[in-house]
């Protein structure tokens, strides 16, 4: 069942990239056009989905599985950002490649697979490692692609997807929700994240020469660095750890958060290379191949994941 939806839903998000190609292929919008997509999805859409994924019953069970959930993402990008720390040095990454291996299209791929297969109650352990990618996106990432290479801790803090992760977990942990309006505003402007992200992709890729991206052998690199060694490693700390037992439903909500590291290169990363004027087309190009490449290596990794 899993297998089945992951190829459904990855089959759902090419098809809504081809729409965004065909919009420039047809002349009806300019690639270029696609920066305005590119700040909409990082600055209203994706606090959104932070913002709603909040939005559930607060419990002690529930407290205990966010723990471990929060617990098991931070391990995640600490793992990661320790092969990020060996490919930048050993392999010479650029900020898009590192980008690219670091960050994961989680709630994209992710939120409406785990609502379909486990239900909507269990989506909000994907805003557990959302929310940490979140964190370091605009944090490690800033610095990662800024031209200086540093960022100012008072600006990280100003920005909007920050403000939302603080405001979500103040809201779950004192039980507040938002007004029935406002709540159904910022479900459904979070549910355009994924189509928009897509036909950023999509639009970029209409002026892209993609035999000549294809043609790169570092791209295959960033392949095998994204879809097999971090989802490998990662699967090896979770079942190492012995974290599933600590909780009740523990094995679930790691599962959750291992298909989270799973995924494909995130959309953000040809965002980010848009707005901070480096390879934007390469960062979508990656994305498509790991798109790709993911509807054989998730259902895999999912399966080995039960086998363990």
């Amino acid at each position: 069942m899993v297998a089945y939806l992951l190829i459904r839903k990855i089959a759902q998000l090419f098809l809504m990239m081809a729409l965004g190609f065909g919009l420039v292929k047809l002349k009806v919008l300019k690639a270029d056009e696609s920066a305005v997509l590119s700040r909409l999805c990082l600055y209203l859409l994706m606090p959104c989905v932070i913002l709603n994924a909040f939005q559930v019953d607060y419990s002690d069970s529930l407290r205990d599985g966010m723990f471990l959930a929060f617990g098991a993402a931070v391990c995640c990008y600490a793992l990661l950002l320790t092969l990020d720390q060996m490919g930048s040095r050993l392999l010479r990454l650029d900020e898009v490649e590192r980008a690219s291996v670091l960050y994961s299209n989680a709630a994209n791929l992710i939120i409406p697979i785990v609502s379909s297969v486990l239900g909507p109650e269990w989506v909000v352990y994907t805003s557990a490692f959302i929310t940490v990618q979140q964190a370091f996106v605009w944090t490690q990432g800033v610095k990662l692609f800024s031209e200086d290479g540093t960022f100012r801790w008072k600006k990280v803090f100003q920005n909007i997807n920050v403000i939302f992760i603080c405001l979500g977990i103040v809201l779950l942990i004192t039980g507040l929700r938002l007004p029935p309006v406002l709540g159904e505003v910022t479900e459904s402007v979070g549910n355009m994240v994924g189509p928009t992200s897509m036909f950023v992709t999509g639009m970029l890729i209409a002026k892209t020469d993609l035999k000549r991206i294809f043609a790169k052998s570092r791209i295959w690199l960033v392949l095998l660095l994204r879809m097999i060694v971090a989802p490998g490693l990662t699967l090896l700390l979770i079942k190492l750890s012995g974290a599933a037992g600590l909780v009740e439903n523990g094995r679930m909500i790691l599962m959750v958060v291992f298909l989270a590291a799973c995924s494909p290169s995130a959309a953000t990363v040809t965002q980010f290379s848009q707005i901070y004027h480096k390879d934007a087309e390469y960062a979508g190009a990656i994305n498509i191949l790991t798109t790709l490449a993911c509807i054989v290596t998730m259902p895999a990794f999912v399966w080995l994941y039960e086998l363990l």
